[in-house]
């Protein structure tokens, strides 16, 4: 792909532009993700980890590190990657995400490469890490195989991939639209479009068609007696995240 072909959907990035300022509000309009967060870090952190030798255990086990975080948003994935000692590049295609991400790196005391950029842009300048993480992008995004495979493309051969998204289900349209968007009003209405949500299947598939190799996937399952969530094994129908390698 040339540099200045996208797969970006401007529909889409209107939606996260609008909600931009909210980011770091537990209580706001990103409240699902600040409640999902420690779900998602606890199997980054332990996929990385495995891959590359890390003992978690350790100051700055991420240390010598290059982790792209594409989609960062304002950050709730790059900044716990810097402080594991990562040399983390955030990237985003909605331009106010950007300084909201910077403004609050700075109060953290973080130094994070943030960048108003996109998967393609980078790929096309050659751009390599160890690790991307692709969390929660891929649904929004017009061409999900071309932006699959410039992530790929960003990986360094034997680098990892950490890629959730969606499953498309009747279950999943109850508790992430209907639930979400209209229930809960946890997320502003329209956020996600059903049709555009991937099934497990589906995702290995694209994603062996990127180039990549698709080594495991999990559900993250939300409990609403206990109000979190959790890692499954099984039970993949509403959210759920894979990790995948790019051949050596």
């Amino acid at each position: 792909m040339q540099a200045g072909q996208t797969t970006v959907d401007p529909a889409e990035v209107a939606k996260f532009e609008a909600m931009a300022a909210e980011w770091w509000d537990p209580k706001g309009k990103f409240k699902p993700l600040h409640m999902l967060n420690p779900c998602r870090l606890d199997y980054i952190t332990r996929q990385i980890a495995g891959e590359f030798g890390r003992d978690l255990n350790t100051a700055d086990p991420f240390q010598g590190l290059r982790i792209l975080d594409i989609g960062c948003g304002g950050g709730l994935l790059a900044e716990p990657m810097a402080r594991l000692g990562a040399d983390v590049v955030g990237a985003d295609a909605a331009p106010r995400n950007i300084p909201v991400a910077q403004i609050h790196a700075e109060q953290s005391g973080l130094t994070i490469d943030y960048r108003h950029t996109t998967a393609e842009d980078m790929a096309a300048a050659g751009e390599q890490f160890d690790v991307v993480l692709n969390m929660e992008v891929v649904e929004h995004v017009s061409d999900p195989l071309t932006y699959l495979t410039a992530c790929q493309q960003l990986l360094k051969q034997g680098g990892l991939q950490i890629c959730s998204t969606i499953n498309r289900n009747p279950k999943s349209f109850a508790m992430a639209i209907v639930g979400a968007e209209y229930v809960m009003r946890w997320l502003p209405k329209g956020t996600h479009e059903w049709n555009k949500f991937i099934t497990p299947d589906e995702l290995f598939d694209l994603l062996r068609k990127a180039g990549l190799d698709p080594v495991d996937r999990k559900g993250f399952v939300f409990n609403p007696i206990t109000w979190d969530w959790s890692i499954s094994d099984r039970d993949l129908s509403v959210n759920y995240v894979t990790a995948s390698l790019k051949p050596a």
